[in-house]
């Protein structure tokens, strides 16, 4: 789950990371008492789920009020476009009015999950306020790593080590030991899979402050934090995607041309790569997990079938825990429901695969039946061919 800058901002605060003062608005008219009450010199910001704003104009620097409101007519219900947002862009709804800070050095800090080491990695660089992973392409050794153990925190010498390999200095090297130390607590406590901070700035007065801040959580541990989770804007996300959720569906939308049903992470990226292989490219990441009902099934059947770039579908479920007359009974129940008009290709093994098939014959759908995974992905790569 992701959440905006400025809830990002709020929730580092409690945890003592030095953030800007900032005053969210939702209405142009609001900016002149905002600027105004955070010393006039300003910074607007679009509120968006997406990097780059600042490229997109997003993001502007008023010297006074009185263009402050100029920022904020311009950047609220304005599409912004960005690397992350794809060509369609984002409706901005709302802004972040933001104290501007006398800025002497912009540096990178972040927290990711390791999974090959099995701790969370806090990565630093000299080079903050551009795309870490064009610095981690182009000059890997310029990032900085340390592993720490969520269960200690973050140890006072691996902080010192990042600060001194940032060249940090004076006070400005305390309070990036503190800053540190606060991150890690924060990253840890709310179970959060991100926490970036590009640019982490020092000022010309020795502080250390999170000039952005982009906080991912673990949405199987939301159930945690509620007070997090009543942070979710939905209207950032994707319409399916949401839609999805609703019935504990685990559903990405992809560019791609072909539906994918499947049970399993695992089983669900085995079937998008050999989509990929044949010649096809996937229009979604859908797995009905190993409990799965009909209901679930025909939902999401439904949801599939409401991307409008999908012009084909691919069933590919192995029956174990979930199944295989359960599943046909889903896209059986589905396909009539939708009217469904477009290739389908059906791949069953598993419990109660005899079953399932015998129920596909019967049903009367005009359906492909794929004999294995190779099978299947050549069959709906093939029934899609120039649709």
């Amino acid at each position: 789950m992701k959440v905006h800058e400025y809830q990002g901002k709020e929730i580092l605060a409690r945890y003592g990371v030095p953030v800007p003062r900032g005053i969210l608005i939702t209405e142009a008219s609001q900016a002149r008492a905002a600027a105004e009450s955070l010393g006039g010199r300003v910074v607007v910001k679009a509120q968006i789920h997406a990097g780059g704003r600042g490229k997109g104009g997003g993001v502007k620097l008023a010297d006074n009020a009185d263009q402050a409101v100029e920022f904020a007519e311009q950047i609220l219900g304005m599409t912004l476009i960005t690397k992350q947002t794809g060509p369609e862009g984002q409706l901005v709804r709302k802004v972040l009015i933001e104290e501007a800070l006398p800025i002497e050095r912009e540096l990178y800090l972040g927290i990711v999950l390791d999974r090959a080491e099995g701790f969370p990695c806090m990565m630093a660089s000299k080079f903050g306020g551009m795309e870490i992973e064009e610095v981690a392409e182009e000059n890997p050794e310029a990032i900085l790593k340390a592993w720490f153990d969520p269960d200690v925190g973050l140890h006072p010498y691996l902080a010192r080590k990042l600060a001194f390999g940032l060249g940090l200095e004076g006070d400005a090297f305390k309070a990036g030991i503190k800053f540190m130390t606060a991150l890690a607590e924060a990253y840890t406590d709310t179970d959060a899979s991100l926490a970036e901070i590009n640019p982490m700035i020092t000022t010309t007065d020795g502080r250390v402050v999170a000039l952005d801040a982009k906080i991912g959580f673990d949405d199987s541990a939301m159930y945690r934090h509620k007070d997090i989770l009543e942070m979710r804007d939905l209207a950032e996300e994707d319409e399916l995607e949401v839609r999805a959720s609703e019935f504990d569906l685990n559903y990405i939308k992809l560019d791609g041309t072909i539906g994918c049903m499947v049970n399993g992470a695992g089983l669900a990226m085995g079937t998008m790569d050999i989509i990929d292989f044949y010649g096809g490219r996937p229009a979604n990441f859908l797995d009905v997990g190993g409990a799965a009902s009909e209901e679930r099934v025909t939902e999401a059947f439904t949801i599939l079938l409401s991307d409008p770039n999908v012009k084909g579908v691919l069933v590919n479920i192995f029956g174990g825990i979930v199944r295989c007359d359960m599943i046909a009974r889903g896209v059986i129940a589905a396909a009539k429901k939708t009217g469904l008009s477009l290739p389908l290709v059906v791949r069953l093994e598993g419990t109660n695969v005899d079953e399932g098939k015998r129920l596909l014959e019967e049903s009367g759908l005009d359906l492909i039946v794929g004999d294995g995974m190779a099978d299947a992905a050549e069959k709906i790569v093939k029934a899609t061919a120039g649709n």
